[in-house]
């Protein structure tokens, strides 16, 4: 389950490395009005030259704007039981320590008859993200949220100054969706994406409980691949 983002990247890097697994493809939500995988803002085509230079296969699973959690339930429900019947028994994902979330993967897929497959579950996040530089990876942030960081995080490398620079209480990994980041260069990738900083723009949200969250919208960095 690929998000293009840091904590995907380490992920699939330890599956690579592990002998009991046999990575297939990639499957990422992409937002189908936007053409963008969802939450991160990424574009369609940065994803697709990514999956290429690692050597995998892209499977996109397209969710409409708005939509409902059924509608996205269906759909990754139809996803999930097509790659099972090519032979897949399980799906891996990036999680470190979000309980309920782990869960509710955990028991929709229990319901297909398929496991998951966390690598990097429950490791410490300073320890995971000091690992990611000095394994080598690149990776850039593309979206934070305004309740943690402000648009001057966008663009930025994750590198060793920039986990210094965090607030107290944000998540060296961004664990608690603070932000958000796009992988170009690592061991998994056979040649570093070159990528340029493009347009900063803010989408705010609508809030049904005014007051109930310090969120009031992200702030999205256009990523473009540089010619």
């Amino acid at each position: 389950m690929w998000s293009g983002g840091k904590d995907s990247a380490l992920a699939l890097h330890k599956l690579l490395q592990d002998d009991r697994y046999e990575v297939v493809s990639l499957l990422t939500t992409c937002n189908a009005q936007s053409q963008r995988v969802s939450m991160h803002g990424v574009r369609v085509e940065l994803l697709e030259r990514q999956a290429a230079s690692i050597g995998l296969p892209l499977e996109k699973m397209f969710v409409g704007e708005g939509g409902s959690n059924e509608e996205y339930l269906e759909e990754l429900t139809r996803h999930l039981l097509a790659h099972k019947a090519r032979g897949v028994t399980a799906f891996a994902y990036g999680d470190i320590f979000l309980e309920d979330l782990k869960r509710w993967r955990e028991e929709h897929l229990a319901r297909l008859g398929l496991q998951g497959v966390f690598p990097i579950w429950k490791r410490d996040t300073r320890e995971l993200i000091d690992e990611f530089i000095a394994l080598g990876f690149g990776s850039i942030v593309c979206c934070v949220d305004d309740a943690h960081l402000d648009e001057t995080a966008l663009g930025r490398i994750i590198d060793a100054e920039f986990v210094a620079s965090l607030p107290a209480g944000v998540d060296p990994c961004g664990e608690n969706g603070e932000f958000h980041s796009f992988a170009f260069a690592g061991p998994i990738f056979n040649q570093p994406l070159s990528i340029e900083i493009g347009e900063k723009v803010y989408r705010p949200i609508e809030q049904t409980h005014p007051g109930s969250t310090l969120t009031r919208g992200f702030w999205f960095c256009d990523l473009l691949l540089r010619a």
